[in-house]
């Protein structure tokens, strides 16, 4: 066992180096903006299926031109393993290296980062998500904009107004309007015309601890869905959910992982402005202390019911664009992360060939050397993970193959199956 490791290893290491000698450089050839027909993803007409990563570091690290070049390192390695699409922050309320310092008020050197992540983005040929604010008090978040209100004389009960109070829905509108309609100093394209950029995400994970039938956050949802859109057409919108259902289908909250937090997954994602649905999915962590096999059996169940939701009721595109093994998990092994993923990746791809509505996947997280302080067990260095890297090749070059073998709608409503 331990001699067929090391073949293994010293195969993923040459196979790794010579998918980075080829990775291209594609500059303008990243043309026409994605777009949805029916329950898919297009682009120019034709069948998108992708696979893709989450760097949410980016434009932090990016905000200090001395190191930039790991914002370089990670889109370079991430072309040479077909990654196609990557999902990372355009928002840091407050704090360090603070885009938004506050309400309305922006550090132009950071901004230049996020313009610097778009570029190489671009150059490399992939193709970004952006996500507006954070749930969570990292890089500010709904808490910092309850906390800019309350200095500013508001009466905040808890961060959760942020969906309904005024004065903080003012707050994240400015920031949108600041975001989608910012003329990139490198590229000199502004956002909201850049095809670089495939989709806007209204929330980084959006819970409601005061309401969880979802209705609140449905409502916020259909406020700001209706906002981006009436600045920005071209441009798809996601909300950035975790898939938790609500009341809408009371026999589907079974499949929660034994809690609520306060949004529906089919109400929420049925808003006409939102052009695609997504799930994200920790069962080492929403089930800490099950084997292997009963979370990957979760995890089995959490993507076919959302694929069903998304094909029979939404009619939108599905994508998982969180997901994960953590080496802080108990047994962790490079070889577990690996044969996880490669299941939850056979999954998609069986998923995707039965008609393209579950249209691709986001690991969490790409990194680039030297960013220990950033590690939070999930990460994946490609350059140092060479049997990883190779079953994200894999699964990218199974997605474009696919795309490939559907027939397009606008030849035919059908399309064909590839083979196994």
């Amino acid at each position: 066992m331990a001699s067929f490791s090391r073949i293994s290893c010293v195969f993923g290491v040459l196979l790794f180096l010579v998918l980075a000698s080829e990775a291209r450089v594609l500059g303008n050839g990243n043309a026409g903006f994605v777009a949805t027909r029916d329950s898919h993803f297009v682009l120019n007409g034709s069948p998108f299926l992708f696979n893709g990563f989450n760097a949410y570091w980016m434009m932090h690290v990016s905000a200090d031109p001395g190191e930039r070049y790991k914002v370089s390192e990670v889109f370079r390695d991430a072309s040479a393993v077909g990654l196609t699409v990557c999902r990372t922050w355009a928002f840091s309320d407050g704090g360090d290296r603070a885009l938004q310092i506050s309400p309305g008020t922006y550090d132009e050197r950071v901004f230049q980062g996020l313009d610097f992540v778009i570029s190489e983005a671009r150059k490399y040929g992939i193709r970004l998500i952006l996500s507006f604010v954070n749930n969570y008090n990292d890089f500010g978040g709904k808490l910092q904009y309850a906390q800019w209100a309350r200095n500013a004389g508001a009466r905040i009960n808890s961060e959760d107004d942020f969906y309904t109070n005024q004065v903080l829905k003012n707050y994240y509108k400015n920031h949108i309007r600041k975001i989608v309609t910012r003329f990139n100093t490198i590229t000199k394209i502004t956002y909201k015309n850049d095809p670089t950029i495939m989709a806007w995400e209204l929330m980084n994970e959006p819970r409601c601890q005061a309401d969880y039938s979802g209705k609140t956050v449905n409502g916020w949802v259909q406020d700001m869905a209706t906002f981006v859109k009436s600045l920005d057409k071209r441009h798809l919108l996601e909300i950035g959910m975790e898939g938790f259902y609500g009341d809408t289908k009371p026999e589907r909250k079974q499949v929660n992982p034994g809690y609520q937090v306060g949004t529906d997954f089919i109400s929420n994602n049925l808003i006409r402005e939102i052009d695609f649905s997504t799930i994200h999915a920790y069962p080492d962590i929403w089930l800490s202390g099950k084997s292997d096999n009963e979370q990957m059996v979760f995890m089995e169940k959490w993507m076919s019911s959302h694929r069903d939701d998304a094909r029979g009721i939404l009619k939108k595109p599905l994508v998982i664009a969180e997901f994960g093994k953590s080496s802080k998990d108990p047994g962790y092994s490079l070889t577990a992360r690996d044969l996880y993923m490669g299941d939850v990746y056979r999954d998609i791809y069986r998923f995707a060939r039965t008609g393209g509505t579950m249209s691709g996947s986001l690991v969490w997280q790409l990194m680039a050397e030297g960013m220990d302080s950033y590690h939070d067990g999930y990460e994946i260095i490609l350059s140092q993970n060479p049997s990883t890297a190779a079953i994200m090749s894999r699964q990218s070059h199974a997605m474009t193959d696919l795309s490939h073998l559907f027939v397009g709608p606008h030849h035919t409503q059908t399309a064909r199956k590839s083979a196994p």
